[in-house]
């Protein structure tokens, strides 16, 4: 009864946080972050009871399926969505926690080849946009969004949003609930820019001022 109920669990996530989902049993059938879920819930039985050849050759059958690479050795949260899911990559000490939402193109991998921790540590509620890198063993924290195309190389508190290439932080004002509401991966604000923008301005309005005293003193 407890995988039906979080199978459930997992089907309704899908119709709260994507408008393309009409049922459950569409989504059941034809949605293959479900069936990559599923495959990796049945990997990671094996894994843990070091069947590791049995868990590799499901995980891999999963891979050729659905185009998402989840290892065996991760270890996945309760209700997470995989939007579209095609070349999702997740390594083996990766933890991802509840209600995530992942797109397309996603990686949660390492930085080389260290033994040990070597993944990140994903926090609840967290969105990842899409062809987002999230490398190395440090913590996302609960609540905080990844903008599309960040490479995250560094420890990213909670409640907050990472943009850019190395990805910067920008703190979000207030807690953010649920990602359902709130799956926007475009409409983010890139501190870099803000800051070009401001000198920008500043360079326009001293200008001006140069010019204005050009004239008085002509």
């Amino acid at each position: 009864m407890k995988a039906f109920k979080e199978l459930y669990d997992l089907l309704t996530a899908y119709q709260r946080r994507d408008p393309a989902a009409r049922s459950k049993l569409e989504v059941f059938l034809l949605y293959p972050g479900v069936h990559a879920v599923i495959y990796h819930r049945i990997a990671h039985f094996f894994f843990r009871h070091r069947c590791f050849f049995l868990a590799r050759w499901i995980s891999q059958h999963a891979r050729h399926k659905t185009g998402i690479e989840i290892h065996p050795g991760a270890t996945i949260g309760h209700r997470l969505v995989i939007d579209h899911g095609m070349g999702i990559v997740i390594g083996e000490t990766a933890e991802v926690g509840d209600d995530v939402l992942l797109y397309q193109c996603v990686t949660l991998g390492g930085t080389g080849k260290d033994k040990g921790k070597r993944h990140p540590t994903i926090g609840n509620n967290v969105m990842i946009g899409s062809g987002a890198k999230v490398l190395g063993p440090f913590t996302v924290g609960d609540n905080s969004r990844i903008a599309a195309n960040a490479v995250v190389l560094t420890e990213i508190p909670p409640d907050c949003t990472a943009v850019g290439i190395p990805a910067q932080v920008v703190r979000v004002a207030g807690r953010i609930p649920h990602f359902a509401d709130d799956v926007d991966q475009i409409h983010v604000d890139d501190p870099v820019m803000e800051e070009l923008n401001l000198l920008t301005a500043r360079m326009e309005e001293l200008e001006q001022k140069l010019k204005t005293i050009k004239e008085r003193s002509a």
